[in-house]
This record gives C-alpha cells, sequence and structure tokens, in this order.
C-alpha cells in the first residue's frame, strides 16, 4: 500500500478460481445486493439496472474488458492504515461492496475501525468509526450512494478506509462484485 500512498498494509487479490468459501460467499451476497444497488439507481434516476445473478453481472464486467477479479485479502500490523478511497476499477462498477473482519478485536489487534465518510453537496462531510468484531460484515458503498436532498435523493460522494492499527494484525476480507481491466 505505501509504494502507492494508500495507507500502510499488505493487500493481495485473489486470481480465477477463486478459493470456494470466497466464491461462495460472493455469490451469496450478490442477490440481495443487486435488489439495493437496483433501488439506489432507480431513486438517483441512474442507468443501467444490475442483473439479478453474480454470473450474469460479471459476464458483462467481461464482455466490457473488465476480467481482474476483485477480492481481496487485507493485512495490517501495528501503525498500519488504509487511506479513505472508493472502489471503482473500470466503467462497470457495482455500487456495493462487503468487508469482512477475519481477526479478533483485542487479542489479536487494537485500533483499525472501519471509516466511511459521506460528502453531502454543500455540506461539510460525516465521517463514522465502525468497530467490528471477528467475522463481522459490514456492507458499504463504494462510491457514492443516495441521500436526502430538498427535491428528493441525491448523490452522496463516499469514502472508505481504517484507522491506525495500534497493535497486533488486522485481517480483511473484502468482496468488490466487480471486476477489473
Amino acid at each position: 500500500m505505501a509504494r502507492h500512498h494508500y495507507g500502510q498494509g499488505d493487500y493481495r487479490y485473489f486470481g480465477y478460481p477463486l478459493p470456494e468459501p470466497v466464491a461462495a460467499l460472493r455469490e451469496a451476497f450478490y442477490p440481495p445486493l443487486a435488489v439495493i444497488a437496483n433501488g439506489w439507481q432507480e431513486s438517483l434516476r441512474r442507468e443501467p439496472r444490475f442483473a439479478p445473478t453474480l454470473a450474469e453481472f460479471i459476464a458483462h464486467c467481461h464482455a466490457s474488458g473488465q476480467q481482474r477479479p476483485t477480492p481481496l485479502l487485507l493485512r495490517y500490523e501495528a501503525g498500519g492504515w488504509n487511506a479513505m478511497h472508493q472502489d471503482v476499477y473500470g466503467d462497470v462498477a457495482f455500487p456495493l461492496q462487503v468487508a469482512i473482519l477475519l481477526s479478533r478485536p483485542g487479542p489479536d489487534f487494537e485500533g483499525g475501525e472501519f471509516l466511511l465518510l459521506s460528502q453531502r453537496p454543500r455540506a461539510q462531510s460525516r465521517g463514522e468509526a465502525v468497530a467490528l468484531s471477528q467475522g463481522d460484515a459490514i456492507v458499504f458503498p463504494n462510491a457514492d450512494r443516495p441521500g436526502p436532498g430538498a427535491r428528493g435523493p441525491v448523490r452522496w460522494a463516499t469514502r472508505h478506509g481504517v484507522s491506525t492499527v495500534r497493535t497486533g494484525v488486522r485481517m480483511t476480507l473484502g468482496l468488490i462484485f466487480h471486476d477489473a481491466r
């Protein structure tokens, strides 16, 4: 991460074929999240709509030249952190993703809260820190989300990251649903 100025830590993307547990989680999460994503698209008056199955959506990614899988493992040692960022890897992007904490807060690490920052139009940014337990999954926007506006839903730009790990080692599984170029 440091050489790209993304933070301090290590990340590794999985290749195809994905490990069975990772593929199974991605398959299970996608359909209900596609319903939410399509609701977001509708509320923001956007196209396209997302396919009901992950296989159909991945086929669309591949047809658009995005063929590299994006699920990854993230590892942060004491002093490690992840800069506030968005995960969009091409023209085709699914608006939600999932992070699953694999380590145990306390025995394995301290610090390392999951961070979300939403930029509301014509207003100050709003940040939230989320303390996860081992095995917890958080679903969050990869780039933006609908938020309340004076005349109906508006686009709120959103970034995510990880605060500094004070002690130990924090491991996370990241499930991004669109493939990359």
